[in-house]
């Protein structure tokens, strides 16, 4: 039922929660998982416009560099554990990537983890899991990952 998976990762250990319940799936359904980070420009303002900030190549290569040993660590981790997985690193709008990289890939499922924000917060800070449950076009499986 689910032969391809997206697991859109950005770092942080409340986004990895995602990945014991990607494992349990892939196992029972022998799924190909994808990790996808997807990078955003350097945006700066100053209240009243924003200004991309343009980052020098060797700035640039070592944050992909970075980027790519972490997905290339979670993709470890998950071989070990006899499940295919594979790595996608783009840089742009992160929910738009991310459902561009789901047609793309032509996935079963979209997996990833809620921050769990909430009225204010999630106004101020955005909302990923929000935009791609928007936008999205096949299964999606969100989980809350708060603190804790």
């Amino acid at each position: 039922m689910y032969s391809k998976i997206l697991v859109p990762l950005d770092g942080s250990p409340r986004a990895q929660r995602i990945l014991s319940h990607v494992e349990d799936i892939a196992r029972f359904h022998k799924s190909k998982v994808i990790l996808l980070r997807v990078l955003r420009s350097v945006v700066v303002s100053d209240g009243y416009k924003q200004v991309l900030l343009e980052e020098t190549k060797q700035e640039q290569r070592r944050r992909i560099e970075k980027e790519q040993r972490y997905l290339n660590g979670v993709k470890g981790e998950f071989r070990e554990k006899g499940i295919q997985a594979t790595t996608v690193l783009e840089t742009g709008p992160v929910v738009r990537t991310i459902i561009a990289v789901s047609q793309r890939e032509d996935v079963d499922l979209i997996a990833l983890a809620s921050h769990g924000r909430a009225g204010l917060a999630q106004v101020f800070f955005g909302s990923t899991a929000a935009g791609v449950l928007n936008q999205a076009d096949r299964p999606l499986l969100l989980i809350r990952s708060r603190d804790g």
